[in-house]
């Protein structure tokens, strides 16, 4: 418990007699006489029983108490300082977009279309969150979130909720270069399940599609290594093996533009579907938020 004595005085004059190393330059600072703040000090010392300088020498140096003294002292009043001007002049609050983004759009979408509303809304920070389709279209529903950036939601999951297309997206089969199948003019669909199969988990929007897509060639019952959508984990493993991964195209596309990643040509009527942005229908979207919208409106002309 503080000394019920101990006032602000006590603490700036001992600073400032610590900082300035001399009594009359500290009283001088502080706007009081010397003997004021001689007094000061010495009720200081008093309250705390013990010294707080040695005053052996000309110029006052802080004692081994003294020293632990300053170094909390100090901290104690500036906390204070800064207390008091958060009171007397809050900061203002930067506008905050929650923005949702799906695998597909996470990397190259989104990304192009933060880095051009920055230029023109510098003061709104995006917090962006990814995950999978079902967490993320939850959070919109509650509110936590101010859009979804990614595949249309299914038919299943549209209740309370608008979308916004911006652009088809196939998915596509990809595979490292040199992959067999890609020596091959003459491999058949069969031939893909001589090979691991990285598929879309049961929770992912284009699982259905893909799984569909199979069926039709012949690959009723698939049965893949990996379930997967995740752009660090697929790329590794279809560097490192023969796997075959079954994605949309938007998140690996910068692989593909490298050459690190090869789309396996294939026949792809049932394999896509539309990408874009889901907003809870109830809501009218705040001008930040309408901001954002044509930002990433101007950005999918290319997707």
């Amino acid at each position: 418990m503080l000394h019920s004595h101990l006032r602000l005085r006590h603490l700036r004059c001992f600073l400032e007699t610590a900082r300035l190393g001399s009594l009359s330059a500290a009283a001088e600072a502080l706007h009081v006489s010397q003997p004021a703040a001689s007094k000061t000090i010495r009720e200081l010392e008093e309250i705390l029983g013990a010294q707080l300088f040695d005053r052996s020498g000309r110029k006052l140096v802080l004692s081994a108490a003294g020293k632990v003294y300053q170094t909390h002292a100090g901290t104690a009043l500036a906390d204070l300082e800064r207390a008091q001007r958060l009171v007397l002049s809050p900061p203002l609050e930067r506008p905050r977009l929650h923005v949702g983004v799906l695998p597909t759009a996470a990397t190259g979408l989104v990304p192009r279309a933060a880095l051009a509303f920055r230029d023109t809304h510098p003061e709104v920070l995006l917090d962006v969150m990814t995950g999978p389709n079902w967490l993320l279209l939850s959070l919109l529903r509650e509110g936590q979130l101010d859009l979804v950036v990614g595949r249309m939601p299914s038919a299943g999951n549209t209740e309370g909720l608008n979308f916004r297309r911006l652009y088809w997206e196939r998915v596509v089969p990809v595979v490292r270069a040199g992959h067999p199948l890609l020596r091959r003019q003459d491999w058949d669909y069969a031939d893909l399940t001589r090979h691991p199969l990285m598929l879309p988990p049961a929770g992912a929007l284009i699982a259905n599609s893909v799984r569909t897509w199979l069926h039709s060639v012949g690959i009723i019952e698939p049965q893949p290594a990996y379930e997967n959508v995740s752009l660090s984990f697929g790329r590794e493993v279809v560097l490192r093996s023969d796997t075959v991964w079954f994605i949309s195209e938007g998140v690996v596309r910068a692989e593909i533009e490298t050459g690190a990643l090869v789309i396996l040509p294939i026949r792809n009527e049932l394999l896509g579907g539309p990408v874009g942005i889901s907003l809870r229908a109830s809501d009218e979207p705040r001008p930040e938020a309408q901001a954002l919208i044509a930002t990433l409106e101007r950005a999918s002309d290319g997707g």
